[in-house]
């Protein structure tokens, strides 16, 4: 009886009004805390900053003849946590693209508080789809329930609506027209907005056509003239007159323009920083648009993040990165298709059944789409989608012998009509028992821009958040704040970047439990682990 009432939960509970089930039904209703504060020696709050001392338990393997030997470890750490909060600026590159002129109105629109009409009624504005603004996280039990506290609130995090925005567009158009031509967002929503975005006009940005399609140089009448390293020369100063006008304490810069080609990576080009300065020296033709960002940002120490799928941090690229002590993320937003790719195939291999066929279909009206009809910007997005199922197939040698991998195809169309309500559709085909096949097909609307945006608000507040996180193991005299390479922001992203020799992991509720998990780690609290021994 008792476990029946917790299977149903709180919905349908009005069956079970009887005096013999009432001591069953919990009597708090609400089990979101908004506050709390953690009880423990080994937290210590002070006014700017929260000190922890945590226990990391793991593993260490060794091979021992046919077997192997699992030693259980246990390693204390020290966190340590800025709690002050910065004025915070924001600047896209790609400005006014349909991810920039919706995330710019979704903030604007929260802020002053927008409310629209829409054929279904009155709509407020919100920031579903972020996970730090609009998930939870548990932290215990309360009389039998559940508790849980905003993701936002387990470490200090600015607020979305103070953040300020620039950036960079090739098309000078202002942020009002932009986003009207985008067309995402309700005609009644977009005509409050108008004043507020009108005004707002990208700065110049970098157009090199040999990286894009041909069809994009309509576009590019906001351009940044000169050899590459007047170009750096000028991002660099873009973003100290941003910081000095808007009286900001720390910058952000994320990609969110166009696709790019791959770069070729060649020895005594990009392979190493001193390569890759001499090479924007010389005006070498092969260093793409976004990496030229990215060195700016790089030795200005303004984090950057990249949106989309070309390797934009080539070898010398991470090697600046890492001398300058400068935070880098990437690549290639995770947002419908492959977010659902990533939990799907993860419950398939885990559960002990084997895809062997998985088959991705898109059509996409938006410029994304359009500029992807090149072959050589989809190649970019074809090896982004298709590397996000490798480490979920590695992980279980019981399906999968060593150099086996499931047939996996991606395409990509572009169909003007649906705009940026993108049509994704799959089909997973696996073995099962006794040589059994499972179809599981699957169609995604995708509302591309909706998806993208609040994912680029959570990069660009994961990565500031990250700048305020130092740690340090037992043993270690100064504290150090995490690798330039930071895989934090993994959970938002196809091809996750990580430091040579890490593994990468792809499976979307391992990426999540590791922001938790580390966030926990900062309030002195143990890594979630779902044992629940209490009630047992």
């Amino acid at each position: 009886e008792k476990c029946a009432i917790q299977v149903f939960g709180l919905r349908g509970l009005e069956h079970f009004q009887t005096p013999r089930f009432q001591t069953l039904i919990p009597t708090h209703s609400k089990m979101l805390v908004e506050k709390y504060k953690v009880d423990s020696p080994n937290v210590v709050y002070a006014e700017d900053s929260i000190t922890a001392n945590i226990e990391y338990h793991s593993t260490e393997l060794s091979p021992n003849g046919d077997s192997w030997v699992v030693k259980p470890t246990v390693k204390k750490y020290q966190f340590k946590t800025d709690t002050k909060l910065p004025k915070l600026g924001m600047m896209l590159v790609g400005l006014g693209g349909n991810n920039g002129s919706t995330l710019t109105a979704g903030i604007i629109a929260n802020r002053e508080g927008i409310t629209w009409k829409t054929s279904k009624g009155v709509a407020h504005a919100n920031y579903f789809g972020s996970l730090l603004q609009a998930s939870t996280c548990r932290i215990g039990n309360y009389n039998g329930e559940e508790v849980h506290v905003p993701f936002n609130s387990l470490v200090p995090t600015v607020n979305p609506n103070d953040v300020v925005i620039g950036g960079w567009d090739v098309s000078k158009m202002n942020l009002a027209d932009s986003m009207q031509r985008a067309g995402v967002l309700e005609y009644d929503l977009q005509r409050q907005l108008h004043p507020y975005m009108k005004d707002m006009v990208p700065l110049p940005s970098i157009f090199d056509g040999d990286f894009v399609a041909a069809n994009q140089e309509s576009r590019a009448d906001n351009c940044i003239q000169g050899p590459k390293r007047d170009q750096v020369n000028q991002l660099k100063k873009d973003m100290r007159e941003f910081k000095e006008k808007n009286g900001l304490d720390k910058v952000i810069v994320l990609w969110t323009a166009n696709t790019e080609r791959f770069s070729e990576v060649v020895v005594g080009l990009n392979d190493t920083y001193d390569n890759l300065k001499a090479s924007v020296d010389r005006d070498e033709s092969e260093i793409s648009p976004s990496t030229l960002f990215a060195l700016a940002c790089i030795e200005e120490k303004v984090p950057f993040i990249n949106g989309s799928p070309q390797n934009t941090f080539v070898p010398g690229l991470i090697e600046a990165a890492n001398q300058h002590k400068s935070l880098i993320a990437g690549d290639d937003f995770k947002s419908g298709q492959t977010k659902m790719k990533s939990v799907l195939v993860d419950f398939l291999v885990g559960a002990g059944i084997k895809p062997r066929s998985i088959v991705s279909y898109n059509h996409l009206g938006n410029n994304d789409g359009y500029n992807l009809q090149a072959p050589q910007t989809f190649r970019s997005k074809e090896i982004s989608k298709s590397n996000v199922v490798d480490d979920m197939v590695h992980s279980n040698e019981l399906l999968y012998k060593p150099g086996e991998h499931p047939d996996h195809v991606v395409v990509i169309k572009y169909v003007p009509f649906v705009g940026d309500s993108k049509r994704a559709m799959d089909e997973y085909s696996s073995e099962i028992f006794m040589g059994g096949v499972n179809t599981i097909v699957m169609h995604n609307t995708c509302q591309d821009s909706l998806l993208a945006a609040p994912i680029i608000l959570d990069m660009v507040l994961l990565a500031e958040i990250a700048t305020r996180i130092e740690f340090k193991v037992d043993g270690v005299e100064e504290l150090h704040g995490f690798n330039p390479v930071n895989v934090l922001l993994s959970y938002f992203t196809k091809a996750p970047l990580v430091p040579a020799g890490t593994p990468v992991v792809n499976a979307l509720a391992k990426q999540r439990c590791m922001i938790e998990n580390i966030f926990r780690a900062c309030n002195g609290l143990s890594p979630e682990n779902n044992m629940m021994l209490e009630f047992k």
